[in-house]
């Protein structure tokens, strides 16, 4: 177990430092904080954890790491200065452990804690599909591991050190998601993480705005395989070039997966079934499986794929692996289906969108029966590729929209395109707000509707689906 003991051992050094209390957690949110945590007070924009350690003390942190200088009622250890025994020995607690920086120091405590630990970690990136791959992967493996996965969106540069300070002993797998901004930044994160697996989805124009452009997309996702061992495995997306291009950069074993019969584990006779979920045949050296797993769309068997492959690669039987595949209904967090007024279907994916992801979402609407009403807002962070990508879409809502809804500035391009293509204006709406968009739709929607709603989480289309769900 991780103890006051280690902290102090993995910022300074010195073995014989502090006592045994457990740390229970590690917190950067006081109000997270519970009976033996760490509080981690980070400096930001508009507020300071500083500001917070008396509220932490108060839920029963039993240590802070800070790293202002602190008021004279808050005892201090000052982990700057050299130690010796009589100040490192029998910490008394709560304390206030000072560093230079704060970050960077919980930075440091997860990279010790982890080094420490026997257990294997599989790390996850691409531009789509991460967080329910890592939902589906985690899944698979806890037919027969304890397995820790990434909570939310942490899979940053303060998320992820987070997570490998979650692990205890009993671990056996951890399925991290990593985020990817700038060039390092995926390196970084397995410096931390140490991965003998890396998964990479597929590379998109997503955040292509802050990437600047799809070669640096592809070096910095392929930071992940070129960090694994040589005894590790890179799981690739044989469907996507950029992706396999990637092979070539990594010591470690290559296995692929996709619906190229080249792949090691390939997918054909995919049959989506609306609401239903989707039907393939999974394929893999000379055996052949005829699976049904309840995800939505047909684009989601990758993701299938993806876990299955996981699932091979770590020792699984088929059976533990249909197993977890087959589990998986509570983890459909991005795209879910919800009741709407009158008797319609909201199909709720707001939580991003790209060109890639909303064509896919396009796709599950044209599954499933009824009037298709699609709402679609801007998509973000597309740089040089936004124009073209909102068009992409507008091409596809022609063919499977009866009602096409465009809310925000970018998504006058998809009506447009969507309109010059051959839908009629009269089915075509456009709005600058989702809140402007609300009236419209409620006075559109009713019996038999099935009702997409997908944009970027900037356009906050969340609250239609909110507001819809009350009326329903």
């Amino acid at each position: 177990m991780l103890t006051l003991g280690l902290v102090i051992e993995a910022l300074t050094g010195y073995q014989a430092a502090g006592g045994p209390q457990i740390i229970t957690d590690v917190a950067i949110d006081s109000r997270h904080s519970i009976p033996g945590s760490l509080f981690v007070a980070l400096p930001g924009d508009r507020t300071d954890g500083h500001y917070f350690v008396s509220a932490a003390f108060a839920k029963g942190a039993i240590a802070a790491l800070v790293q202002r200088d602190m008021p004279a009622d808050f005892r201090v250890l000052d982990l700057r200065e050299p130690l010796t025994f009589e100040r490192a020995a029998n910490v008394p607690v709560p304390v206030c452990l000072r560093v230079d920086a704060t970050l960077p120091a919980m930075q440091t405590l997860a990279a010790f804690w982890r080094s420490r630990l026997d257990l294997r970690v599989i790390g996850v990136t691409g531009s789509v599909g991460k967080t329910t791959s890592k939902e589906l992967i985690a899944a698979v493996l806890s037919a027969r591991y304890r397995t820790l996965k990434t909570e939310g969106n942490y899979n940053n540069e303060i998320g992820l050190p987070l997570m490998l300070l979650k692990l205890t002993e009993a671990h056996e797998r951890a399925v991290l998601e990593m985020g990817f901004y700038q060039a390092g930044e995926i390196a970084q994160l397995c410096a931390w993480a140490r991965p003998q697996v890396g998964v990479v989805n597929n590379v998109y124009a997503v955040h292509l705005e802050r990437a600047g452009s799809l070669e640096a997309i592809v070096q910095g996702k392929g930071e992940l395989v070129e960090a694994l061992p040589p005894d590790g495995v890179a799981i690739l997306n044989r469907d996507d070039p950029r992706v396999m291009s990637m092979q070539a950069r990594t010591r470690a074993r290559v296995f692929t997966y996709g619906l190229d019969p080249a792949a090691d584990l390939w997918a054909d006779h995919i049959e989506g079934r609306g609401l239903q979920g989707v039907r393939f045949h999974l394929h893999h050296r000379r055996e052949t499986l005829h699976l049904r797993v309840p995800l939505l769309g047909q684009h989601s068997v990758h993701t299938a794929l993806r876990a299955a492959a996981v699932g091979l690669v770590e020792g699984l039987t088929w059976q533990e692996i249909v197993e977890g595949l087959q589990s998986i209904g509570a983890v459909q967090l991005r795209l879910a289906a919800v009741k709407g007024p009158g008797g319609s279907l909201l199909i709720d994916d707001t939580y991003n969108a790209s060109p890639e992801s909303t064509i896919a979402a396009l796709n599950l609407l044209s599954e499933i029966e009824g009037r298709r009403v699609a709402v679609l807002g801007d998509m973000l962070e597309l740089g040089p590729y936004e124009a073209t990508g909102h068009r992409l879409v507008g091409r596809r809502a022609r063919d499977v929209a009866d009602v096409l809804i465009a809310v925000g500035p970018r998504a006058r391009l998809i009506a447009e395109e969507a309109r010059n293509a051959g839908l009629p204006a009269a089915a075509i709406a456009e709005f600058d707000t989702g809140d402007e968009a609300l009236p419209f739709l409620r006075g559109l929607i009713g019996a038999g509707d099935v009702v997409l709603l997908k944009g970027s989480r900037g356009l906050r289309l969340d609250r239609l689906v909110r507001a819809l769900g009350e009326d329903a």
